[in-house]
């Protein structure tokens, strides 16, 4: 059942030397109990569709369509979304757990001040208990600061946090960086759990490899725009877009391949290019794509590239 639709969605900052297209008509639809990861290299939007999708865009403005079990997200006043949605129904995982715990407070202090933010009426301490259990944490970290926990510790603490409200849908904004293996496998078998619990989730990542155990579908994202968009099958084993491939060649296996890098670097989104973005760097442009392609149908999504137009 789809219960998340997002249609041509675009956002932009606004800066001192103009408008900064971070996210540019962006498509999917994710269905209840399923999960999409978006990938692309840093700069690219993944971030800022996240924040987009939860209207936490700050300097900026989102346009397009989010429908969430039929309403659109988009056509709501703040207050309305905030009372209704923010973190009651949608939640997300922020970037950076390092930073994104006040230090001066005890974990206790931040789950309440979260609770009361969002007018919970149920049992404060119930709640906060069995939001930290979820994620396998003792109870005892609650009394505890921050800087007194480890970094695997305050990555869990962020995510029950976003939990605590039992959301149907969760952004994950990078949630294994910074952290060492053993560490990121806890974080992506917890996510795993969590999933089976009829829970939708976005995982935003660079790291393809964490996509592969998590993602029903993956999209690639590249200049702001959303590139390619498949199921996990169609796009680790048969990618359409040359810079999905890039980004999967990119990636050392166990098969000792020598990785390889995608030449260039990507375009300013202060002033978008109105042709193909990938194509000072792409090995198999040609004429056509001094052109902007449009989105050509694939088996499970679809793909920005005038190699696939003969296909549509």
């Amino acid at each position: 059942m789809t219960f998340l639709i997002v249609s041509g969605l675009s956002s932009r900052y606004d800066s001192s030397k103009g408008p900064v297209y971070a996210v540019d008509d962006v498509d999917f639809e994710l269905g209840s109990g399923t999960s999409i990861g978006i990938a692309g290299e840093s700069a690219c939007g993944k971030s800022t569709l996240g924040l987009s999708l939860i209207r936490m865009l700050s300097g900026g403005t989102t346009t397009g369509k989010i429908i969430f079990e039929g309403n659109s997200l988009l056509d709501m006043s703040e207050s309305d979304f905030n009372e209704q949605y923010r973190w009651k129904q949608i939640s997300m995982i922020f970037q950076g757990a390092m930073n994104a715990l006040d230090p001066v407070f005890t974990i206790n202090e931040q789950f309440l001040e979260i609770l009361k933010q969002h007018n919970f009426h149920g049992d404060y301490k119930q709640a906060i208990l069995d939001a930290i259990t979820s994620v396998s944490l003792d109870k005892l970290v609650l009394k505890k600061y921050p800087h007194e926990l480890s970094g695997g510790m305050k990555q869990r603490v962020v995510i029950a946090m976003a939990l605590i409200l039992k959301p149907k849908f969760v952004i994950a904004d990078e949630p294994t960086t910074a952290l060492d293996v053993l560490i990121q496998a806890q974080i992506v078998n917890l996510l795993k759990t969590l999933k089976k619990t009829g829970m939708s989730l976005m995982l935003i990542t660079h790291d393809l490899a964490v996509l592969s155990e998590i993602a029903d579908k993956i999209g690639i994202m590249y200049g702001g725009q959303m590139v390619e968009l498949g199921s996990s099958e169609e796009i680790y084993k048969n990618p359409k877009h040359p810079y999905t491939k890039g980004l999967l060649e990119s990636i050392p296996t166990l098969k000792g391949n020598i990785p390889k890098y995608i030449k260039g670097i990507p375009p300013s989104l202060l002033d978008a290019p109105t042709e193909c973005r990938f194509i000072d760097r792409c090995p198999e442009a040609f004429e056509k794509c001094k052109e902007l392609p449009p989105k050509f149908k694939t088996k499970t999504g679809y793909v920005r590239c005038w190699l696939y137009e003969d296909e549509k």
